[in-house]
């Protein structure tokens, strides 16, 4: 599908920056870069710019997203921040945590942002470029991965390209992002539940609180992003925890073992959390054949690693 858009691919300087917010502000689709993932950006109040997120990456209208603004008080503008959620906002905004929190009255969102939920998903990234755009935008931006829906998540501006070419207006391209996987997402109810794990280990959000933080009920409603069964997906299917290659499989690989690729061979996590989106993509360019990958430690970003790859590997 495309809309007959020439994708513009715009530079990391001020101008390619500005250009970028004028263009959100316009009611475009922007893709820029997070610490993360790059995001595919549209005004959170313009409801066109909204539901054209949708249709772009042919996402479910009851898959809420993610508002992205640039520091705690453009935060405080659409949502209600205090108790546990504000010590965790000021312990580790920004950076790579999404927050669920009470919609404000008077937020002036689109709808189709909290897909009729009564909270909305804000995240302040602390990528520069994201910064520097949100600042210049001066309202919020939502920003869901820049894929198309189930698919791999991107990592560079290529990726986002390959996936997105002709559908959208412009990429911000701040070359590849550091993290590499999503934000974790935490709610409250009223004490807080991880929704997602993600970029930030969740022992570090129990080291913050002074107690750990319980998981969500995977048979549980959706209630943020990135909770489908299926998602983050190769076109090629994928197997998990594969101590040895099968006929014909593809091995990526963790730790010092033979492999077509490997995330870590130091089995360093966050070298492997980096890795994880951009090998994936270059695993599903190589062809139909099976992916197998090796285990991965479910500890700190190993545990975002493993819900990415269950996810991938979860019938479709």
């Amino acid at each position: 599908m495309t809309n007959g858009f020439e994708t513009q691919l715009l530079t990391p300087t001020t101008g390619g920056v500005a250009q970028a917010a004028a263009m959100l502000r316009a009611g475009a689709l922007v893709s820029f870069p997070t610490e993360t993932v790059y995001g595919l950006g549209g005004d959170a109040t313009n409801d066109r710019a909204v539901a054209r997120i949708f249709e772009a990456k042919e996402r479910p209208r009851f898959n809420p997203l993610i508002a992205h603004v640039p520091d705690l008080d453009a935060a405080r503008c659409i949502a209600v921040v205090e108790g546990q959620a504000q010590d965790l906002a000021q312990a580790f905004w920004p950076g790579p945590l999404t927050l669920v929190l009470p919609l404000r009255d008077d937020a002036g969102l689109c709808e189709l942002v909290t897909a009729g939920l009564p909270t909305i998903a804000v995240r302040v990234p602390a990528h520069p470029l994201a910064q520097a755009l949100l600042t210049a935008v001066e309202r919020p931006v939502v920003a869901p991965s820049a894929n198309p829906s189930g698919r791999i998540s991107p990592t560079t501006a290529d990726h986002v390209m390959a996936g997105l070419a002709g559908r959208i207006e412009a990429v911000l391209d701040g070359g590849a992002c550091g993290v590499g996987v999503e934000s974790t997402i935490v709610g409250f109810d009223p004490d807080p539940v991880l929704l997602r794990p993600g970029g930030l280990p969740t022992e570090a959000l129990g080291g913050a609180l002074g107690t750990p933080v319980a998981r969500r009920d995977e048979s549980a409603a959706i209630n943020a992003p990135g909770q489908m069964a299926s998602h983050y997906a190769p076109r090629a299917a994928l197997r998990m925890n594969a101590e040895t290659r099968q006929s014909g499989e593809r091995l990526l690989g963790f730790g010092p073992v033979e492999a077509d690729l490997n995330l870590s061979a130091a089995g360093d996590l966050v070298e492997a959390a980096a890795n994880l989106f951009r090998m994936l993509h270059e695993m599903d360019r190589g062809g139909d054949a099976p992916i197998a990958v090796s285990p991965i430690p479910d500890t700190g970003l190993g545990r975002a690693i493993n819900d990415r790859l269950r996810r991938a590997a979860a019938p479709r």
